[in-house]
């Protein structure tokens, strides 16, 4: 796995080529011995520059037993990275169905997850910043890039997780019915005051940030589907009426506090 002696070698060499104003040729030799000091790859089987579109190629292809598993597009250290950056990684792997990219300009390491249905969606799975990030951290991060996880389909586990604990899974949980209730009853324990559950749900979307509240979106109250039972028919003379069963979708605009920021 990765070493944080060997991140911090070589985040010394990025921020010397940073420094130095190389050039994306220059970095891109570089990354390959990283890749290879770092992350365990083998530089001559498994790093590739065969990845053509257009008579262009994708900077770096990592291949394991001769499977793609990452495409690398590689920046000079002083070009801020932007997403639009992978385009052309992009669409090499919309053709052949990859699903990882990886663009890096030595410092600054951004990888990406890409989906294919009518056009290409893309997700940041992390971002790390070798000049500014905690090493210990910096180091568990990138630790999903080693060879050794790679090579066992572990970038497709560490994204299972990331969506799991994604601020819209997390959302659809907590904004459940059956959750609310339990808090409500918790909230009576500690104040004696019995809640509305949808000023309970407002209250607890109000503690998110504002970027996660624009992520998942105006905040509705989930039940269990109820199951439909078979209705005997009505002895001549009565009416019994069946009620429909539907799923309630509250969106209150819920009041922040003064002075505070979410």
């Amino acid at each position: 796995m990765v070493e944080r002696s060997q991140l911090k070698k070589y985040q010394t060499i990025m921020l010397a080529a940073r420094e130095e104003n190389l050039n994306e040729a220059d970095m891109v030799l570089r990354l390959v011995k990283m890749l290879e000091d770092v992350f365990g790859y083998d530089a001559f089987k498994e790093v590739s520059r065969e990845a053509q579109l257009r008579d262009k190629y994708v900077d770096l292809m990592i291949k394991i037993d001769n499977v793609p598993r990452l495409l690398i597009e590689v920046k000079a250290p002083t070009v801020a990275l932007r997403d639009r950056q992978i385009e052309q990684a992009q669409s090499y792997a919309s053709r052949n169905n990859y699903q990882w990219v990886l663009l890096t300009n030595g410092v600054e390491w951004v990888l990406y997850h890409l989906t294919f249905g009518e056009g290409i969606e893309y997700e940041r799975a992390f971002q790390v910043d070798l000049a500014t990030e905690d090493l210990a951290k910096a180091t568990t991060t990138l630790n999903v890039l080693h060879r050794k996880v790679l090579g066992r389909g572990g970038l497709d586990e560490f994204w299972e997780c990331q969506v799991a604990l994604s601020p819209i899974s997390i959302s659809k949980a907590l904004f459940h019915e059956d959750v609310l209730n339990a808090v409500r009853r918790n909230v009576k324990k500690e104040t004696g005051r019995y809640m509305d559950i949808e000023d309970l749900a407002g209250a607890i979307r109000g503690m998110f940030s504002q970027e996660a509240r624009e992520l998942i979106g105006p905040m509705k109250i989930r039940k269990d589907a109820k199951v439909k039972k078979a209705v005997p028919l009505p002895v001549a003379g009565t009416c019994a009426p069946i009620n429909a069963v539907s799923e309630a979708s509250v969106n209150p605009t819920p009041k922040e506090p003064s002075g505070l920021t979410p």
